[in-house]
C-alpha cells in the first residue's frame, strides 16, 4: 500500500519537474533583428595591399524559420591602402543558423551575399563599382541574451574588376576576417 502511494505521488508531482524547458510561443517575438559593427582585415587582391577597416551589419530572421533568415553588411576598408587605394562593398543575402540546442552560446553560420563593391585605385587613378558574390560563414558567441561577439570570414569574387581600359582583366578575389559585436534590438 505504501509503494502504491509514493507512485501516485511521484506521478502527481513529475509535471512539476519538466516546466521551463521551452520558451512559451507568447513570449518570443514574432521575428529577430540583431544589429551589430565590426573591424575588418582584408587581403584586397590587388597590387599587394591589405586592408583594414570598420563595417555594419545587421541580420534579420522570422522566428517560424529560426535557422534561415538574412544578413546585410557594409564594408569601408580605409586604412593601409598604399597611394590613397580602398574598397568597399554593400552586399544583402540568406544566412543559415546551424543550431545545436538553445541553450549553447556559440551559434555557427553559413552565408552567400551578393551586391556592389567599390574600388578607389590608388593616386587617384580610377574608381569602379563591381558586382560581388560573397560566400562565407563565422560563429557568434554570446555573452547574454542581447550582445553576442561574432568572428566572420568572407571570399569574395568580383568577376568583372578591375575593369581599366587598357589593361588586362581578372576577377579580383578580396578576402578576409572580421571582429565584431552585436545588439539582439528584438
Amino acid at each position: 500500500m505504501v509503494q502504491r502511494i509514493l507512485i501516485f505521488i511521484a506521478l502527481l508531482f513529475s509535471p512539476v519537474l519538466v516546466i521551463a524547458q521551452v520558451t512559451y510561443e507568447a513570449e518570443r517575438a514574432p521575428v529577430a533583428l540583431n544589429a551589430g559593427g565590426y573591424y575588418s582585415y582584408f587581403d584586397a587582391n590587388y597590387a599587394g595591399n591589405h586592408l583594414m577597416g570598420v563595417g555594419a551589419y545587421v541580420d534579420f530572421s522570422p522566428i517560424v524559420l529560426d535557422q534561415l533568415g538574412v544578413e546585410a553588411e557594409g564594408h569601408w576598408l580605409t586604412f593601409n591602402g598604399q597611394h590613397g587605394f580602398s574598397e568597399s562593398t554593400y552586399l544583402i543575402g540568406p544566412q543559415y543558423r546551424f543550431v545545436w540546442g538553445q541553450r549553447r552560446r556559440l551559434h555557427p553560420y553559413a552565408k552567400v551575399l551578393v551586391g556592389v563593391g567599390e574600388i578607389n585605385f590608388p593616386y587617384q587613378l580610377a574608381h569602379g563599382n563591381y558586382f560581388a558574390i560573397a560566400p562565407g560563414g563565422g560563429v557568434d558567441y554570446a555573452l547574454n541574451r542581447r550582445i553576442k561577439l561574432r568572428v566572420d570570414y568572407e571570399y569574395q569574387l568580383w568577376p568583372s574588376a578591375p575593369g581599366i581600359p587598357g589593361l588586362p582583366s581578372a576577377m579580383l578575389k578580396p578576402n578576409g576576417v572580421s571582429l565584431g559585436v552585436s545588439y539582439r534590438v528584438f
